[in-house]
């Protein structure tokens, strides 16, 4: 018979999810701003005019379509900025798993923020 795992267990599990992907992210994103770099290099140029560069969803994945080195080095900084939201998100699964409450609502404020802020950003542009 299969015992059930305690809840130090599911936590250990939870905190090494965690920690996988804050490493999966920092990597993901160094890998794809290297490449982004290394095709600047080969190119000569970002692929876009003096003083521009893609700011928005629909620009850097238009670049990327195109094979423009900002828009691979932008999207590569958008991966690494979502890292810790990601973490965010996983840490309120972790409060449940406990079943406390106060630190489910406490990290959910903190994502809401985090998202608000960063629709505001992209909006200010």
């Amino acid at each position: 018979m299969k015992k059930q795992p305690t809840k130090a267990q599911e936590m250990h599990e939870v905190e090494m999810i965690i920690g996988h992907i804050l490493r999966i992210g920092v990597v993901v994103s160094a890998v794809v701003i290297t490449l982004g770099l290394l095709m600047l290099l080969i190119q000569g140029n970002g692929g876009y005019a003096n003083g521009a560069q893609p700011t928005g969803f629909a620009a850097i994945f238009s670049g990327l379509l195109q094979f423009k080195p900002y828009a691979v080095i932008m999207l590569g900084l958008f991966l690494l900025i979502l890292t810790p939201t990601l973490r965010v998100a996983v840490s309120i699964y972790a409060f449940a798993v406990e079943r406390d409450r106060l630190y489910v609502w406490i990290t959910t404020v903190v994502l809401i923020i985090l998202v608000v802020a960063s629709i505001i950003g992209y909006l200010g542009k």
